[in-house]
């Protein structure tokens, strides 16, 4: 005897019960599409976020979104029409007190360019901190980035492609740097090695610069010094209690060379 009852479950919704890492994820994650020049890319681009259960799109300086946005997304309709649209990344960024800047970037800059020195995927992925409130941008399909929004960001990350044709489609970009992300969801560092706020990076960079701004070396110099510091700690991903061991003795310089310097 067939079980009539077989077929109308079909098509139902099942209820999905979520850990709280991935609840984390979907609230604090924000992808960031600047100045979009297709509106099906923006269809495309909601619907990868959606494939990792991601929600919160924001666009910076769109094109008009046409049919062909909302057609492209599919069952993401809803993240396309939700989305927030800003001027500048600047905008965005101050509006939503982002704790964390990921930039991705086709073309990753050698030794020399300090700021296009990136790491994977799957790095960023193992490293992140999901409590913070986590801002991934993703450049203009012609373009990308501008060195001015890479300057911006607290850490670069790149898909290793073939040399011959390295620039990926931003939907596919987007594919292989989120799954990566909801892979590693739960990889959560435990209890009093949570990673250091923006804050405290603040002013971990602040001491650093005035301890840079005591030695005689050119401005360039300096500049670039406290670049690579800025880098070495978001790459390294700090603990806050490592921030503020650093930064204590940072200080602890910085005041040892003013009061000699009162005394001279």
């Amino acid at each position: 005897m067939k079980n009539k009852n077989k077929s109308s479950d079909r098509g139902k919704v099942k209820e999905i019960v979520e850990d709280e890492e991935t609840i984390r994820l979907k609230e604090n994650i924000y992808v960031v599409f600047v100045e979009c020049e297709s509106p099906g890319n923006v269809g495309f681009l909601a619907r990868t976020m959606g494939n990792f259960g991601l929600h919160k799109l924001v666009l910076i300086n769109p094109c008009t979104l046409k049919d062909e946005a909302y057609y492209q997304a599919m069952h993401a309709r809803e993240t396309v029409e939700n989305a927030l649209v800003y001027d500048t990344v600047e905008d965005f960024v101050k509006d939503n007190d982002i704790d964390f800047i990921v930039g991705s970037t086709g073309a990753p800059g050698g030794s020399y360019n300090l700021s296009r020195i990136p790491i994977k995927p799957e790095e960023l992925g193992k490293s992140m901190n999901y409590n913070d409130k986590i801002a991934i941008l993703f450049g203009r399909e012609g373009n990308g980035l501008t060195n001015a929004e890479i300057e911006m960001c607290d850490i670069t990350v790149s898909i290793p492609t073939d040399p011959s044709y390295p620039i990926m489609n931003i939907s596919h970009a987007a594919a292989v740097i989120l799954y990566e992300v909801f892979k590693n969801r739960n990889n959560y560092p435990v209890e009093g090695l949570e990673e250091s706020t923006a804050l405290e990076k603040e002013y971990l960079l602040s001491d650093m610069e005035k301890l840079i701004g005591t030695l005689s070396i050119p401005d360039h110099k300096k500049k670039n010094g406290l670049k690579v510091f800025k880098n070495i700690i978001n790459r390294a991903f700090i603990t806050g209690r490592e921030a503020h061991t650093l930064k204590g003795i940072l200080r602890r310089l910085n005041k040892k060379i003013e009061d000699e310097n009162n005394d001279e």
